[in-house]
């Protein structure tokens, strides 16, 4: 069973499994708004694990490109202009934030006054 929460139109606001204040009524497991409910807290998960999964790709594809130019298989001139102006703003602001987290770490070992 769960409590759930409408709105003014009839929309299940909120569902939870324990008795909550604002509850307006119990619906059980099986019932389809429960069900779909739950898928689209489902949806969302999913969708969220792909999000973070294309950003680890991302810095996999930026550490690629290094490893191929720095080994002379591949030139950044041989993408698109577009392409190697991402790619060269990301490694100037991944500089800046690894000075920064150079600084960071001289200021609490003593470093820097």
């Amino acid at each position: 069973m769960f409590y759930v929460q409408r709105d003014a139109a009839g929309q299940l606001r909120r569902v939870e499994a324990a008795a909550f204040d604002e509850f307006t009524e119990i619906l059980p497991a099986d019932h389809a708004e429960i069900q779909e409910w739950f898928a689209d807290d489902e949806v969302e998960n999913s969708l969220n694990q792909l999000k973070q999964s294309d950003l680890d790709m991302i810095r996999v594809l930026e550490d690629l490109i290094d490893v191929l130019t720095a080994k002379g298989v591949f030139n950044i001139t041989d993408l698109p202009a577009g392409a190697q102006a991402k790619l060269l703003n990301r490694s100037k602001a991944r500089k800046a934030l690894s000075s920064l987290t150079n600084l960071i770490e001289e200021e609490e070992q003593g470093g820097l006054i």
